[in-house]
C-alpha cells in the first residue's frame, strides 16, 4: 500500500550573493547529504560566463576545486590543525596561499583582511529562510522542490523590497 507515511527530512542548500543578498542557487537533498558536497551544484547554476568574485564554503578539496574551477577565490578559513595539501590542483594551491596567509597574519586578522565577516549576512539571510517556516506542505519530491524555490523567489522578492536606497547628498 505505497511508501512509508512517515515525513523525510530535507536540506536546503542555498547559493545567496554577499552584495545583493539574492538567493542565485538552491539545492534540496534528502537529510544525509552534507553541505560541501552539494558546493559543484550550486556553482553550476549559475552562468557559466557571469563572474564570481569570492565564495565562502567548506574546507574540503571538493569546494576549493570547485572553486577554483570558476575561476573564484575561495573565502574559507581553515581549520586550526589544517596542514598543508599536495599542490597538484588549482585549488589545494589556493588552499595552500589561504593556510599561509592566515598563519601569517592570525586567524582574527586573516578574517578582516579576507573579508569572511561579510558572510555573517549571508547566514542572517539563511534565518530569514527558516522564518518563512520550517516545514515543507508537499510529500513528494519534486513537489517540495518546487515550494522551496518558490519560497526563494518570495524571499529575493523581499530583499528587494526591503533594501533602502541611500543616495548622498550635498
Amino acid at each position: 500500500m505505497g511508501g512509508s507515511r512517515r515525513r523525510v527530512w530535507r536540506k536546503i542548500h542555498l547559493g545567496i550573493d554577499e552584495e545583493t543578498l539574492e538567493i542565485r542557487a538552491v539545492e534540496v537533498t534528502s537529510s544525509n547529504i552534507g553541505d560541501a558536497p552539494m558546493l559543484p551544484d550550486l556553482l553550476a547554476q549559475l552562468p557559466a560566463e557571469e563572474e564570481i568574485a569570492t565564495v565562502t564554503a567548506y574546507d574540503t578539496r571538493a569546494c576549493h576545486d570547485a572553486i577554483a574551477a570558476r575561476g573564484a577565490a575561495a573565502v574559507i578559513p581553515p581549520r586550526r590543525t589544517a596542514r598543508p595539501w599536495k599542490p597538484d590542483t588549482a585549488g589545494a594551491r589556493a588552499r595552500n596561499g589561504i593556510l599561509r596567509a592566515s598563519k601569517h597574519l592570525g586567524r582574527a586578522l586573516w578574517r578582516n583582511w579576507s573579508g569572511y565577516h561579510l558572510r555573517s549576512r549571508v547566514e542572517t539571510k539563511m534565518n530569514c529562510v527558516k522564518l518563512l517556516g520550517q516545514r515543507l506542505m508537499s510529500r513528494d519530491f519534486d513537489r517540495q522542490v518546487a515550494e522551496v524555490q518558490i519560497r526563494a523567489a518570495v524571499m529575493n522578492r523581499f530583499t528587494v523590497l526591503g533594501i533602502p536606497v541611500t543616495l548622498a547628498l550635498g
